[in-house]
Order: C-alpha cells, then sequence, then structure tokens
C-alpha cells in the first residue's frame, strides 16, 4: 500500500497541518541525528525509516547529523559503521553534518547568553547541586553563584574553555527558572569541561556542549523544519524552545520537535549500554553477532534492507510505547526472502541412505528449480548418485500411518530425483541407525514425464549426494534472551535471561554449487530455513548463518507452556 493510499500516521499529520499553515514544501527538511557512541540497533532502523521516508514522501531532503559531543564516549569506528547501516538500509542523505560543525557558532551563542544575564558559572559540586534543585514535588533553590558579574561569568568560561580548570570544577547554566514544574528548566547545564581528545576537532576544546543546548542550535543552523524524537524528550520540548527562543530570526525557519513512541522488540534489549556490555563481557562475539539487536548484526545473520523497512512501515509509529513481538519482524524477513533467495539442498543432520538398486559408480545431474517464485531464476543441475545424505528426522523406522517421510516398506520421493521405498536399516552397537537401505523405481525420476513419475506420493524429502557433498560450517542461531522483555523486570539483571542455547554450531552437507557462494549472499535450504553466508568463510570453508526459520518455531513452543 502506498502512501498516498493509507491514511496519514500523526507526525504526517502535523507536516500537512504546517503546510496548509504556509510552511512551504520546498522548505521542509529532516534530520537522523545518532550519537557515535556505539553500533546502531533495530529502534534506529525505525527511526531511520522514519525521517528519510519523509523525506521520500515530501522530495525533502534528510540530514544525518552527528550528535558528537562526548569525546570519552564516541569514537571514528561508529561514526563509519553509522553510515554504512545508513546506506545499507537503501538511503541517501543530502548532508553529512556533526554537532562539532558548530562548537564556535554554539560558543559564541553562549557568550551572549551570558552577557545577557541569561548563563552564569556554576562551581558546585554535583552532590550541591543535585540538591539544590529540588525535587518534582518541591522547587529548587538558586545557587550561590547564580548572581555572578557578567565580567566573572566571561572569564570563567574563557578559562573552562582554554583548559584551565579539572572537570566537574565548573559549569555553564542557562538562568531560567528554578521554581519551575519540568525540572529540566532548573538552570540546565550548557557546557562541561572535558579533557579528551575528539575524533573531529583534536584538542581544540575543552568545554563541550549539553545536548539540549546543542541539538535544537544544530536544527537551527541546518534549517531542519520537524525535529523527530523519541517520546523520553518530551519533557525536553519546552526546553529546545525556550534556548530557541534566545536565537531565533523570524526571517528563517524556526524548527519543531515533535515526539513518538518507542517501539521496543521482544527478546532483545537496545539500550547501547546493555548491547556493549553484551559486547564487553564476551556473551556475544562483538557488534555485528547475528544475536545481537543492531543493525551490523542483522545484516550478518541476513536480515534484508527490504525486510526491515517492511517491518518498520508496518509497525508504525505511535504516540504510547509498546513492545512488538520479534516474530513479526521474522515474518517480513522470511517474506521478503522466499521472493529473492535461490533454493538449495543441505542436510544439517546427516544420516547415510544407500540405493541398492541403483548402479554403483553411476552418478547423473538432475534438473532443479532455482526459484520457484521468480521463473527468470531458471534453474541448475544437481549430482545424484548411490550413497546419499539425508535427514535423520525425515526416516522413522516403525511409523504410524500418518507419517509421510521415509519409512520401512513405504514409498517417498527425493526430492528433484526419484520415488524410493525404505528396505532395511544398519545400526550400530548402541542401537543407533547408521545406514538406511532403499530401493529406487528407475522410471519414476521426476519430469521425465514418464507414467511412474506422475504416480502421486505423500511425502517429498531432500537429500545430497554423498560423493559431491560440501561440508560447511552451520551457525544456528537462537533467540539471545529467553524472556520476551528483558528489560522488563527491573529486579533482575538482564543478563540472567540470556538464552544458554542462543548459538550452536554444527556440520552440514551442501549440494556442491555453493562453493563459490559469497559472503552475504542469501540462500533457502529447502524444507530447512533460510541462511546466509558469513563473512568468516574462507575457500574451502563455508560458514553460514541461520537468518530464519521456514516457520515460527518459538509460536509453537510457546503455545506449550
Amino acid at each position: 500500500m502506498s502512501a498516498e493510499e493509507r491514511s496519514l500516521n500523526f507526525i504526517e499529520q502535523i507536516i500537512e497541518d504546517d503546510l496548509k499553515a504556509g510552511l512551504s514544501q520546498d522548505k521542509l527538511r529532516f534530520r537522523f541525528p545518532p550519537e557515535p557512541n556505539g553500533y546502531l540497533h533495530v529502534g534506529h532502523a525505525s527511526a531511520i525509516c522514519l525521517n528519510f521516508g519523509l523525506g521520500l514522501r515530501y522530495k525533502a531532503p534528510v540530514n544525518l547529523r552527528f550528535d558528537d559531543t562526548n569525546p570519552a564516549k564516541e569514537e571514528q569506528e561508529y561514526v563509519n559503521a553509522i553510515k554504512k547501516d545508513v546506506e545499507w538500509l537503501g538511503f541517501k542523505w543530502a548532508e553529512e553534518r556533526y554537532a562539532s560543525d558548530y562548537f564556535q557558532e554554539l560558543y559564541d551563542w553562549a557568550i551572549e547568553f551570558i552577557k545577557n544575564g541569561k548563563a552564569y558559572v556554576d562551581s558546585q559540586t554535583s552532590e550541591e547541586m543535585a540538591k539544590q534543585k529540588g525535587t518534582p514535588t518541591q522547587p529548587g533553590t538558586n545557587s550561590p553563584y547564580r548572581d555572578r558579574s557578567v565580567e566573572e561569568n566571561l572569564r570563567l568560561f574563557e578559562g573552562m574553555k582554554n583548559g584551565d580548570f579539572p572537570e566537574g570544577q565548573h559549569i555553564l547554566r542557562a538562568k531560567i527558572d528554578m521554581a519551575s514544574p519540568n525540572m529540566l528548566m532548573r538552570d540546565p547545564i550548557m557546557y562541561r569541561v572535558i579533557h579528551a581528545h575528539h575524533h573531529r576537532t583534536g584538542d581544540n576544546w575543552c568545554i563541550y556542549p549539553m545536548y539540549d543546548w546543542a541539538h535544537g542550535e544544530s536544527d537551527y543552523l541546518e534549517q531542519i523544519t520537524h525535529s523527530l524524537c523519541t517520546l523520553e524528550f518530551l519533557p525536553h520540548r519546552e526546553l529546545y524552545d525556550w534556548f530557541l527562543d534566545q536565537i531565533y530570526d523570524s526571517s528563517k525557519v524556526r524548527p519543531k520537535q515533535r515526539e513518538f513512541a518507542r517501539r521496543n522488540l521482544s527478546h532483545t534489549v537496545v539500550s547501547k549500554r546493555k548491547l556493549l556490555q553484551l559486547v564487553t563481557e564476551g556473551h556475544v562475539k562483538g557488534w555485528d553477532d547475528p544475536r545481537m539487536s543492531t543493525i551490523s548484526g542483522m545484516r550478518r545473520r541476513g536480515y534484508t534492507p527490504a525486510a526491515i523497512r517492511n517491518f518498520a512501515d508496518t509497525i508504525g509509529i505511535a504516540k504510547r510505547t509498546n513492545l512488538i513481538d520479534v516474530s513479526l519482524l521474522e515474518f517480513c524477513v522470511r517474506e521478503d526472502l522466499n521472493k529473492t533467495a535461490p533454493r538449495v539442498m543441505a542436510v544439517l543432520d546427516p544420516v547415510k541412505l544407500i540405493i541398492t538398486n541403483y548402479p554403483e559408480g553411476k552418478e547423473e545431474w538432475l534438473e532443479a528449480e532455482n526459484n520457484p517464485e521468480d521463473e527468470s531464476t531458471g534453474s541448475r543441475q544437481v549430482p545424484f548418485s548411490r550413497e546419499l545424505y539425508i535427514e535423520r528426522e525425515d526416516f522413522m523406522e516403525n511409523a504410524n500411518s500418518k507419517y509421510f517421510r521415509l519409512t520401512l516398506g513405504k514409498e517417498v520421493r527425493l526430492k528433484n530425483a526419484y520415488i524410493i521405498k525404505g528396505e532395511s536399516v544398519v545400526k550400530d552397537a548402541d542401537g543407533n541407525i547408521t545406514e538406511i537401505h532403499a530401493t529406487y523405481d528407475a522410471d519414476s525420476k521426476s519430469g521425465s514425464g514418464t507414467e511412474a513419475s506422475l504416480r502421486k506420493i505423500k511425502g517429498t524429502i531432500h537429500w545430497v549426494s554423498i560423493q559431491h557433498a560440501l561440508p560447511a560450517e552451520i551457525r544456528i542461531y537462537d533467540r539471545l534472551f529467553t524472556h520476551e522483555n528483558p528489560d522488563g523486570d527491573k529486579e533482575v539483571d538482564f543478563k540472567e535471561y540470556i538464552n544458554p542455547n542462543s548459538l550452536e554450531v554444527i556440520t552440514g552437507y551442501l549440494e556442491p554449487g555453493l562453493k563459490d557462494a559469497k559472503a552475504g549472499e542469501h540462500y533457502q535450504f529447502q524444507r530447512l530455513g533460510y541462511f546466509c553466508v558469513d563473512p568468516d568463510s574462507t575457500d574451502g570453508k563455508p560458514v553460514f548463518n541461520k537468518t530464519v526459520g521456514l516457520r515460527d518455531t518459538w509460536a509453537k513452543v510457546e503455545s506449550k507452556e
């Protein structure tokens, strides 16, 4: 459904109302403003799709602006990763900007604030300031330094900028209202001293602006019309507007902050702090571990940009926070890969099948469709021989009448090949089946047009020729957390919910055509699920990640509990 055919969401309605009120459409400009202190996650993906989606809908530019105001936590590595993620999702930004681009303008405005009696240097400790700020039900009290002279404030502020003071000795605060019911308006901090190397400005600055001071002013400098934030920034809107009031020139566009609710995803955490813990404490193998909720992790697992965009569009935006079941994201991935992923055969839990009446030494190459959803993908040749691997679960020695896979005395079709009948088994000393012996109907080859090939057989199973099989490392990923909302129980450490079975590494056997598969390529292992080639793959040692199963297995598990 196109944007024109569906109803407007409340953000679009705000924009439409602004256009009707006189805002020129050619003035519309949006931005996506991540802080480069970690990798982007699925929540950011929704925000990216929202902002850049609005840009596409209204043919308006969208800036990518890095909120790089805390050099102690920000790195160029994260900048590069964020840019890669946005591009991978399929979006292009109009301009690449940084809050650090505006450090001089912000500083100059701060000087004017001091001169106009709108800001002052405070020398209290953080503990003293916390007490002085009051509570949500009690007004704060003025800082003993609130009435410093303009001259002293300018001198101290310049000293802060020049690095004359240690961190924490002085801060610059806006002078607003210590009795405001909104605690964010009680003389908020504008600048603090940080002695750290900045990834762009080096050691040029020893003071760094706070988010609330830098963000709205950056929007103003870039002439952003609609500054879209998550709901926790709703109390910040009053401060956003107050800062703009002090500098606003009526000849320019005035940015408007509006908020939307986070859409949390079940069985995940999206807090950068918690994601960082998972990485640094070794619970996962990096920011791009396929179990992570990061965009880079989803990419490595095999999720597609189209699936993530469709997921973001499906859940939409709302004014109230809620928990979205991860199965919806998996459905979107499955739906997209069903259209695009080539079909191949792979056996992940093999048992040997010998077709006793098939000539020894014979091999033939059988035709198989690449993707029945897309005829243009054509077909491929798959080798067939006397000895095959099949899935262990596709054979049952003693089966009831409702079992339609291979069993003794009954027929089943081998995918793209022949009809076979189970005849006998070979077992080891422990009673485990090591070989299955079967016979085949030589006239039943799929697609041959013979009467035997047209016989209706209820069961079809996949297979791989042992002689031609390509061994591969298969990484089976499951949800990282067993609890649907690991952040929900504040009394319990979220790490207590880590799924100990979130990764299983096995050896699988694939049809040989996959030996040249490239990192990032997607395949459907028929009857098993969707898999993606991992970057760890090397010549002769392919590695595949399980992206998602053919159906939601968690729904079955949860229904039994």
